[in-house]
This record gives structure tokens, sequence and C-alpha cells, in this order.
């Protein structure tokens, strides 16, 4: 079995960090639903302000609220408006990777979702692995560059 991403909310603003609520993160069940992270889930969280990494599991907020709350001892690792990669994961076979297609939603500094990527996994005619992050109209994207701008696959 192998851990693999199974949804990710991309660039998400802590919109709040409360240390006296039991331990969590806190999160909009639309942003969830979208990027097929459950309640009580365990994700990772790796803040891009800081380079702070922790895991805890997801509660839901108020629909439609863009919440981020870091809760008790997560708390500590973030400030509102710190910007967090939030990673869900699954165990599969190595034969089950084709049939992964995890969400990875992109935000902008209100949470408003920007992007609906997909993650892609294939194999060519000799058996290696083939990687692509495809849109929502289907559209492969290039990996990042050096410079982390994504472009469109030229056909």
């Amino acid at each position: 079995m192998r851990k693999i991403v199974s949804g990710k909310l991309h660039g998400i603003r802590v919109t709040e960090s409360n240390l006296e609520y039991h331990g969590s993160i806190t999160l909009d069940p639309a942003h969830c639903e979208a990027a097929g992270i459950l309640p009580l889930e365990f994700v990772e969280i790796w803040n891009k302000n800081s380079g702070a990494r922790i895991s805890t599991y997801v509660i839901l907020g108020q629909r439609g609220s863009r919440c981020c709350v870091l809760n008790g001892a997560a708390a500590r690792t973030c400030q509102p408006g710190d910007e967090l990669i939030i990673c869900g994961s699954a165990y599969v076979g190595a034969d089950e990777i084709v049939d992964a297609s995890p969400a990875v939603l992109t935000f902008d500094a209100s949470n408003n979702v920007v992007e609906r990527l997909r993650y892609s996994v294939t194999r060519d005619g000799a058996g290696r692995y083939q990687f692509a992050i495809v849109d929502e109209d289907g559209v492969r994207l290039q990996p990042p560059l050096k410079s982390g701008v994504r472009q469109k696959r030229a056909s």
C-alpha cells in the first residue's frame, strides 16, 4: 500500500486561531466536499509562511463562511492570514494509483476558490508513470516551472 494525496486545499488562508477550543481545524464544508475531505479525517497542514507542519483532524464550520480555524495546540502554529496547504491522504495499492483523481482547490486571499484542478496519473505503453495536472475543462496543464507558473500544455 502507498500513501497518496486524496484531496488538497492549496493556499487557503487562516481566518482565526482558537487556542481554547478542542484540537482540530475547522473548515467550510463546501471546501471540504469539493476537495473530497471528510469530517474527522486526519489531514496534514503545511504553513507556507512559517514552514510549520502539523497533523490534525477536520471539523466542519458554517457552510459558506470560507473559514479556516486552527484550534487547540494547532493554534500555536498558525496566525490569521497565514497561507496553508491542507492535504488529505489515502492508502492505495500501486495498481490503483491510476484510478485516483484527487481534487486540488486553489484560493485567493479571501478564501474564494480560484481553481478546481485534478491530479492524474497514467501509464504509457512502456508501463512508465505519467503525471498531469488537469483543469475543470480537462485541459492538461504543465507541472509548475521554476518560476512556479503553470502553463497550459501546447497541443
